[in-house]
């Protein structure tokens, strides 16, 4: 299919009276592996902003208390975790009160699997969007997990009153957090443009998607342990190859003032940056016969 746009081009020469000239802009179809357009991203880019902002709105549309579900998801699971890990099993949180510990863990945990799940969902859910106009169909996957940032810089407050109720302070560690919140959101878009591509060829992953997520959580310990035990051994080597761990320990020990494991976190953000470029280029290459299938 080829789409074709023109817009007005008003020449004028010198004594001569002004003429008015088509200018057309051809979109074609292009077959094979293609890496991302930042020209073109940069050119939708209030498409972006308006897409995130309705993937908020219809998140908490019709909800009372609204936007405070950002917060109460991980504050909830960070008291299920307390009294179940914490307590009964007595999971080890090092040197560190066990419910700060595991909520600088659920907060970007919290973030990743939304975002994954969120952009997964997010091209089948956009149906008549795609089938009735161009633009870059990454950007939805993309708003999918902006739209996740919100939640995570609003949660990112319970975390800030939890350290001044503990009493921990900021440490000059704090200034990788934005790395390291760079790495999830690359992996996140990494997963969540592949998963979003498939489920669109098979609806099976809709509902493949979550409970894989959900095993996900449990093959990430940093989340929720103190993990100095598993960093002897072969452990050492297979855990950060999952980039959520690595990214995850290392954002609690930025945050709260502990030492970073330069091994994972280095490996983790590899793997990190992988996921996006095979993730969004084999998003590219099928992205085409969206629109047909969908």
């Amino acid at each position: 299919m080829t789409f074709i746009t023109s817009s007005i081009d008003t020449h004028r020469s010198r004594g001569a009276p002004s003429t008015v000239r088509p200018r057309r802009t051809i979109l074609q179809p292009r077959s094979g592996w293609r890496s991302i357009d930042l020209n073109e991203l940069w050119m939708h880019r209030e498409l972006l902003y308006f897409l995130t902002w309705r993937d908020v709105k219809v998140r908490y549309k019709q909800t009372v208390l609204g936007a405070a579900w950002a917060v109460l998801q991980p504050l909830m699971t960070m008291i299920v975790f307390s009294l179940f890990f914490g307590r009964a099993a007595g999971v080890s949180s090092g040197d560190l009160p066990y419910p700060i510990f595991v909520f600088a863990g659920l907060l970007p945990w919290t973030f990743f699997s939304n975002a994954v799940s969120g952009a997964g969902q997010s091209v089948v859910g956009s149906e008549r969007l795609i089938t009735k106009v161009y633009f870059p169909r990454i950007m939805i996957p993309l708003s999918a997990v902006a739209a996740g940032l919100l939640d995570f810089a609003v949660a990112s407050g319970m975390l800030g009153i939890l350290m001044v109720y503990y009493r921990i302070g900021l440490q000059i560690g704090i200034l990788l957090a934005p790395l390291l919140v760079l790495g999830i959101v690359l992996a996140a878009v990494g997963v969540g443009t592949f998963l979003a591509a498939m489920t669109v060829a098979y609806r099976d992953f809709r509902y493949v998607a979550p409970f894989l997520v959900q095993l996900w959580m449990f093959g990430t310990p940093s989340v929720y342990m103190q993990t100095d035990k598993l960093n002897e051994g072969p452990w050492r080597i297979l855990l950060p190859l999952n980039p959520a761990y690595g990214l995850i320990a290392n954002f609690r020990s930025a945050v709260l003032g502990r030492p970073i494991d330069a091994y994972s976190l280095s490996l983790s953000l590899a793997v990190a940056v992988v996921l996006f470029v095979s993730g969004t280029l084999y998003f590219r290459r099928v992205e085409r016969g969206f629109a047909d299938v969908i």
